[in-house]
Protein backbone atom coordinates (compact mmCIF):
# COMPACT_ATOMS: atom_id res chain seq x y z
CA UNK A 1 0.00 0.00 0.00
CA UNK A 2 2.98 2.37 0.61
CA UNK A 3 4.50 1.82 -2.22
CA UNK A 4 1.44 2.44 -4.30
CA UNK A 5 1.03 5.76 -2.97
CA UNK A 6 4.59 7.17 -3.20
CA UNK A 7 3.65 6.02 -7.08
CA UNK A 8 0.93 8.13 -7.22
CA UNK A 9 2.69 11.08 -5.19
CA UNK A 10 5.62 10.52 -8.04
CA UNK A 11 2.99 10.49 -10.59
CA UNK A 12 1.03 13.68 -9.81
CA UNK A 13 4.50 15.59 -9.13
CA UNK A 14 5.93 14.70 -12.55
CA UNK A 15 2.74 16.41 -13.60
CA UNK A 16 2.76 19.21 -11.38
CA UNK A 17 6.22 20.30 -12.22
CA UNK A 18 5.72 20.18 -16.04
CA UNK A 19 2.56 21.90 -15.39
CA UNK A 20 4.56 25.12 -16.91
CA UNK A 21 5.60 23.25 -20.27
CA UNK A 22 2.83 24.40 -22.58
CA UNK A 23 1.79 23.00 -26.03
CA UNK A 24 4.21 19.71 -24.49
CA UNK A 25 1.66 17.59 -23.28
CA UNK A 26 -1.85 16.17 -25.36
CA UNK A 27 -4.63 14.24 -24.71
CA UNK A 28 -7.42 12.77 -26.55
CA UNK A 29 -9.73 9.68 -27.83
CA UNK A 30 -9.15 7.93 -30.07
CA UNK A 31 -10.81 4.45 -32.40
CA UNK A 32 -8.48 1.65 -33.87
CA UNK A 33 -9.45 -0.53 -36.25
CA UNK A 34 -7.74 -4.44 -36.08
CA UNK A 35 -7.33 -6.06 -39.23
CA UNK A 36 -6.00 -9.01 -40.44
CA UNK A 37 -6.10 -10.76 -36.77
CA UNK A 38 -7.08 -14.30 -38.01
CA UNK A 39 -10.64 -13.40 -36.10
CA UNK A 40 -12.09 -10.70 -38.91
CA UNK A 41 -11.35 -7.06 -37.83
CA UNK A 42 -12.02 -5.84 -34.32
CA UNK A 43 -13.04 -2.44 -33.40
CA UNK A 44 -11.85 -0.73 -30.30
CA UNK A 45 -12.58 2.44 -28.33
CA UNK A 46 -9.99 4.28 -26.38
CA UNK A 47 -7.65 7.26 -25.41
CA UNK A 48 -4.11 8.20 -25.47
CA UNK A 49 -1.73 10.65 -23.93
CA UNK A 50 1.26 12.66 -25.50
CA UNK A 51 4.36 14.11 -24.17
CA UNK A 52 6.55 16.04 -26.71
CA UNK A 53 10.31 15.61 -25.74
CA UNK A 54 11.57 18.21 -28.16
CA UNK A 55 9.62 19.58 -30.94
CA UNK A 56 10.05 16.55 -33.70
CA UNK A 57 10.40 13.84 -30.72
CA UNK A 58 7.41 12.12 -28.89
CA UNK A 59 5.69 9.46 -26.64
CA UNK A 60 2.62 8.87 -27.23
CA UNK A 61 1.05 5.99 -24.29
CA UNK A 62 -2.83 4.54 -25.27
CA UNK A 63 -4.80 2.58 -23.88
CA UNK A 64 -7.88 0.96 -26.26
CA UNK A 65 -10.92 -1.57 -24.98
CA UNK A 66 -11.65 -3.83 -27.95
CA UNK A 67 -15.39 -4.44 -28.70
CA UNK A 68 -15.67 -8.34 -29.52
CA UNK A 69 -16.32 -10.76 -27.04
CA UNK A 70 -12.97 -12.38 -25.69
CA UNK A 71 -10.98 -9.38 -25.99
CA UNK A 72 -10.36 -7.03 -23.16
CA UNK A 73 -7.43 -4.47 -23.86
CA UNK A 74 -4.91 -3.31 -25.73
CA UNK A 75 -2.17 -0.75 -23.68
CA UNK A 76 1.00 0.38 -25.81
CA UNK A 77 3.53 3.10 -26.02
CA UNK A 78 4.93 4.25 -29.14
CA UNK A 79 7.53 7.08 -30.36
CA UNK A 80 7.11 9.19 -33.21
CA UNK A 81 9.75 11.48 -34.94
CA UNK A 82 7.74 14.43 -36.76
CA UNK A 83 8.64 16.10 -40.09
CA UNK A 84 6.46 19.27 -40.13
CA UNK A 85 5.71 19.78 -43.39
CA UNK A 86 3.59 22.77 -43.26
CA UNK A 87 2.01 25.21 -40.54
CA UNK A 88 -1.13 22.10 -40.24
CA UNK A 89 0.49 18.96 -41.41
CA UNK A 90 2.99 16.94 -39.77
CA UNK A 91 4.01 13.01 -40.64
CA UNK A 92 5.58 11.00 -38.81
CA UNK A 93 7.33 7.59 -38.48
CA UNK A 94 6.47 5.51 -35.55
CA UNK A 95 7.95 2.61 -33.29
CA UNK A 96 6.54 0.97 -30.12
CA UNK A 97 5.83 -1.60 -27.67
CA UNK A 98 2.30 -3.33 -26.64
CA UNK A 99 1.10 -5.95 -24.59
CA UNK A 100 -2.96 -6.94 -25.37
CA UNK A 101 -5.74 -9.06 -25.32
CA UNK A 102 -7.04 -10.19 -28.49
CA UNK A 103 -8.08 -13.45 -27.49
CA UNK A 104 -5.18 -14.17 -25.30
CA UNK A 105 -2.47 -12.33 -23.70
CA UNK A 106 0.69 -11.78 -25.49
CA UNK A 107 3.38 -9.02 -26.13
CA UNK A 108 5.30 -7.25 -29.13
CA UNK A 109 6.20 -3.89 -31.01
CA UNK A 110 5.15 -2.22 -33.85
CA UNK A 111 6.24 0.43 -36.43
CA UNK A 112 4.14 2.43 -38.90
CA UNK A 113 3.58 5.65 -39.41
CA UNK A 114 1.23 8.48 -39.08
CA UNK A 115 0.14 12.37 -39.77
CA UNK A 116 -1.21 14.59 -37.72
CA UNK A 117 -3.59 17.77 -38.99
CA UNK A 118 -3.56 20.77 -36.90
CA UNK A 119 -7.39 21.91 -36.65
CA UNK A 120 -6.32 25.28 -34.21
CA UNK A 121 -3.80 26.00 -31.73
CA UNK A 122 -4.92 23.79 -29.38
CA UNK A 123 -6.86 20.82 -31.48
CA UNK A 124 -5.79 18.47 -34.20
CA UNK A 125 -6.15 14.90 -35.76
CA UNK A 126 -4.31 11.62 -36.42
CA UNK A 127 -4.23 9.15 -38.61
CA UNK A 128 -2.01 5.83 -38.36
CA UNK A 129 -0.97 2.77 -39.68
CA UNK A 130 1.03 0.24 -38.08
CA UNK A 131 2.04 -3.17 -37.94
CA UNK A 132 2.41 -4.99 -35.15
CA UNK A 133 4.85 -8.03 -34.47
CA UNK A 134 3.30 -10.75 -31.50
CA UNK A 135 4.20 -13.29 -29.27
CA UNK A 136 0.46 -14.83 -29.90
CA UNK A 137 0.88 -18.29 -31.52
CA UNK A 138 -2.69 -18.25 -32.22
CA UNK A 139 -3.10 -14.94 -34.23
CA UNK A 140 -1.52 -13.64 -36.95
CA UNK A 141 0.06 -10.49 -36.89
CA UNK A 142 -2.40 -7.49 -37.04
CA UNK A 143 -2.63 -4.34 -38.87
CA UNK A 144 -3.97 -1.01 -36.86
CA UNK A 145 -5.42 1.53 -38.49
CA UNK A 146 -6.17 4.59 -35.48
CA UNK A 147 -7.70 7.63 -35.83
CA UNK A 148 -7.89 10.08 -33.01
CA UNK A 149 -8.43 13.60 -32.10
CA UNK A 150 -5.53 15.46 -29.69
CA UNK A 151 -5.65 18.41 -27.29
CA UNK A 152 -2.55 20.16 -26.73
CA UNK A 153 -2.04 22.00 -23.35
Amino acid sequence: MKKTLLAILILFSAFYASAQDRGSWGIGPKINLYTHTGRGAVFGIGGYFRYSLTDALRLEMGIVIPCKSECSVDIGCDAHYLFHITEQWSLFPTVGVNVNDLGKWSCGFDVGGGCDYRISRRWSTSLMLKYRFQTAMFARNPILISLGGTFTF
